[in-house]
């Protein structure tokens, strides 16, 4: 296909491919002539992992350039393939400083991933381990409850969440369209999930605590 083609099929504008070719994201397509270049279906599929990870997360153009390199890494195996392209993504930051809540909460995580069986994570190689220690000590200073016991619920519909998100991207046929979805689920299906809890909770105060006020009347 044409430059116009594959702007048509992957709703990239033909400036934007443009950009991504001279950045090094899109790889040149087959010269046909001095002035033009013929793009294929492999060309398409990067163009929606670039999109994805840019325009969906955020992601810099300089970190989505490392991002793909890993992601079409064969040396590597699928699994640090995929993991390349979601540690990208922003994360918020880890624990601001070093006090007895952050302590605390470290505690309670660890042996929250001790019960979990999720061993091998450590917060100075996740960002999003360092994200959740953060939000534990927030949790530690406001003096609500998170130790290990209130934290596990969360972790194992986590874990059962995990297992649906993989059959997801499981359904794409090709390992480059599995990257993309990892990232692109990623994205889209957190704002999913935390619009689906806060109707949950609509749900289960109402079961709970509907009419209550009426009740001395």
């Amino acid at each position: 296909m044409r430059l116009a083609e594959l702007s048509e099929r992957s709703g990239v504008s033909t400036a934007t491919i443009k950009y991504y070719l001279r950045e090094g994201l899109l790889q040149p397509g087959h010269r046909v002539t001095a002035t033009q270049a013929a793009y294929g279906e492999e060309h398409l599929r990067r163009l929606r992992l670039v999109r994805a990870l840019i325009q969906i997360g955020k992601v810099p153009v300089a970190v989505a350039r490392e991002v793909i390199a890993a992601a079409e890494d064969t040396s590597l195996d699928h699994h640090m393939r995929l993991g390349a392209a979601t540690r990208a993504l922003p994360h918020e930051p880890g624990p601001a400083e070093d006090d007895e809540a952050t302590r605390t909460a470290r505690r309670s995580v660890d042996a929250l991933l001790e019960q979990l069986g999720w061993r091998g994570m450590h917060a100075e190689h996740s960002p999003v381990l360092g994200t959740l220690v953060a939000s534990v000590a927030a949790l530690v200073r406001l003096g609500y409850p998170c130790d290990t016991a209130h934290l596990l619920p969360y972790g194992r519909l986590a874990a059962e969440l995990a297992v649906a998100d993989l059959d997801t991207v499981e359904e794409q046929p090709t390992a480059a369209g599995q990257i993309e979805a990892a990232v692109a689920l990623t994205v889209l299906y957190e704002p999913v999930l935390l619009s689906l809890r806060r109707l949950a909770h609509i749900q289960e105060s109402a079961r709970r605590f509907r009419g209550e006020g009426d009740q001395g009347n």
